[in-house]
C-alpha cells in the first residue's frame, strides 16, 4: 500500500521573522564593510575626472587636446587619451562647478552600477525562485564591493557608462533583433577603443546586421568628431594612438593585461613584442570561439563575458577600472551551481567546483591588485613566485575563467512554459 503522501511543514510566523532578520543583518554587515573597501581609494581623489576637465579647459582656451600633459608620481606624465569623441562629451561637464561635475560623475555611476546589475541577477531570481529584494540588495552591495567599481568611483572614470551601453546591446537588443542592435556597442567604441572587441564578438556570432550597425555607429561618431575637431581628431588617429609612451608604464601592477604581465617579468626592459602576438592570437582566437559556442547555445552572458575577459587580456593596458567583466562571471557560477547537484553525485561535485570557483573570484575581485598595496614608482621584475601570483591575479584569473566558465545551455520552453537551463 502506497504510503500517504506528507504535508511540508507550514512556515510559521517565527521562521518567517527569523529568515527577515538574518537578511537585515546580512546587508547591514555588507554595508559597514564597503567604507573600509573604500578608504584607500580615497586617497585618488577624483584624479582621472580631474585630468578630463583640466584638459577641456585647456582645450576650450584654444590649445591643441593632446598636448596637455599633468605630471604624476608613478607614471611620470599623463596626457589626454581618449578619441575626439570623448572629449565632445566630456566638455561640457567642463563649465560646471568641479564638485558638481564629480557628483554627477558619482551618481551616474551609482546608477549604473544599480541597473546593470538587476539585468544580470534578475534572471537568476526568477529562475530559482531567490527571494528578490534581498538578492537584488546583496548583488548590488557586492558589486559596489568590487575594486574595479571602486577605482571607477574615486578615480571619476567613465567605465560604467561602457558597460551599460554594452550590456543593454548585447543582453536585449541583439538576441531581442531590435532595429538598434549594434549601435549601443558602436557608441562605446568610439567613446573609448576598448569596446571594439564586441564589434568581434558580433561578427563571430554571425550578427552581421548588428556588426555593421555598430561599425556604422563608430564611424559616424568618429566623423562627427572629425567635423568638429578635425585638427585633433587627425592628430589622435594618425599620431596619439599609436605612441605608447602617452597610456603610462605598462609595468605597473596596475595594468592587468597580457602585455602587462610580460612587461612585469622583463622590467625594465621591454617584453617581446613576437611573444605577446602570438599569446594574443592564442588567447583571443580561443576566447572568441568559446564565446560563439555560448551565443550558439543560447547564452548571451557567458558569450558577452568572455568576450570582456579577451578584451581586457589582449588590450596592451588594461587598467583594474576597465576590469567590470569579472562581475558577470560571478552571477554565471552562481547561476550554473544553482542548476548543478540535482540527484547525482557528479551533479554535487560540480556544484562545489562551481561556487569555489564563484567565491574565489569575487574574494579576488573584491580584495583587488593595488587598492592595498603600493607598488612603488619604479620598474620592478616579479622574482619570486608569490610576488607574480598577487601582481598578475586578475590576468591569471581571467585566463582561467576562458577556461572554466561554464556554457548554460537553454532547452526549447514548451508551449506556455519557460526555458529550463541544462549545462555542457
Amino acid at each position: 500500500m502506497p504510503a500517504e503522501p506528507v504535508a511540508p511543514p507550514a512556515v510559521t510566523s517565527d521562521d518567517q521573522g527569523g529568515r527577515t532578520a538574518r537578511r537585515v543583518v546580512t546587508v547591514l554587515a555588507l554595508a559597514a564593510v564597503l567604507p573600509a573597501l573604500y578608504l584607500p581609494g580615497m586617497v585618488h581623489d577624483f584624479f582621472d575626472l580631474k585630468i578630463y576637465m583640466r584638459a577641456m579647459d585647456w582645450w576650450s582656451s584654444g590649445h591643441p587636446l593632446y598636448d596637455y600633459v599633468q605630471p604624476d608620481r608613478v607614471q611620470g606624465e599623463l596626457y589626454f587619451t581618449y578619441p575626439p569623441f570623448s572629449a565632445l562629451l566630456l566638455w561640457p561637464f567642463a563649465v560646471l562647478p568641479l564638485g558638481l561635475t564629480i557628483a554627477v560623475f558619482t551618481v551616474l555611476t551609482g546608477i549604473g552600477v544599480i541597473v546593470t546589475t538587476r539585468w544580470l541577477v534578475r534572471p537568476v531570481i526568477e529562475r530559482h525562485g531567490l527571494p528578490r529584494a534581498f538578492t537584488l540588495t546583496v548583488a548590488v552591495l557586492l558589486v559596489f564591493a568590487v575594486e574595479s567599481t571602486r577605482e571607477t568611483i574615486t578615480f571619476g572614470q567613465i567605465n560604467m557608462l561602457l558597460v551599460v551601453l554594452i550590456l543593454a546591446d548585447l543582453l536585449f537588443a541583439v538576441p531581442g533583433g531590435r532595429r538598434w542592435a549594434g549601435v549601443g556597442v558602436g557608441l562605446a567604441t568610439a567613446l573609448k577603443l576598448f569596446p571594439g572587441i564586441f564589434i568581434g564578438y558580433l561578427l563571430v556570432t554571425r550578427r552581421w546586421r548588428a556588426a555593421v550597425a555598430a561599425g556604422v555607429t563608430a564611424a559616424v561618431a568618429t566623423l562627427l568628431a572629425a567635423a568638429l575637431a578635425p585638427l585633433d581628431s587627425w592628430r589622435f588617429w594618425t599620431h596619439e594612438l599609436w605612441a605608447t609612451n602617452r597610456v603610462g608604464r605598462t609595468d605597473y601592477t596596475g595594468n592587468q593585461s597580457l602585455f602587462g604581465l610580460l612587461s612585469r617579468i622583463d622590467a625594465p626592459a621591454k617584453p617581446n613584442q613576437l611573444l605577446w602576438l602570438a599569446l594574443v592570437m592564442v588567447v583571443a582566437g580561443f576566447g572568441l570561439w568559446r564565446a560563439a559556442r555560448a551565443a550558439r547555445a543560447g547564452d548571451e552572458l557567458t558569450g558577452l563575458t568572455l568576450t570582456g575577459l579577451v578584451g581586457g587580456l589582449v588590450s596592451p593596458i588594461t587598467w583594474t577600472h576597465h576590469i567590470y567583466w569579472f562581475i558577470p562571471a560571478v552571477v554565471v557560477l552562481v547561476d550554473a551551481a544553482l542548476d548543478a547537484g540535482r540527484g547525482t553525485v557528479a551533479g554535487v561535485r560540480r556544484r562545489r567546483r562551481l561556487l569555489a570557483l564563484a567565491v574565489g573570484t569575487s574574494i579576488v575581485i573584491i580584495y583587488g591588485v593595488v587598492s592595498f598595496y603600493d607598488w612603488g614608482v619604479a620598474p620592478a621584475r616579479t622574482d619570486t613566485p608569490a610576488e607574480f601570483l598577487l601582481r598578475n591575479a586578475y590576468v591569471l584569473l581571467a585566463l582561467l575563467l576562458l577556461v572554466a566558465l561554464p556554457v548554460r545551455r537553454r532547452a526549447e520552453p514548451a508551449h506556455g512554459q519557460r526555458a529550463e537551463p541544462t549545462h555542457g
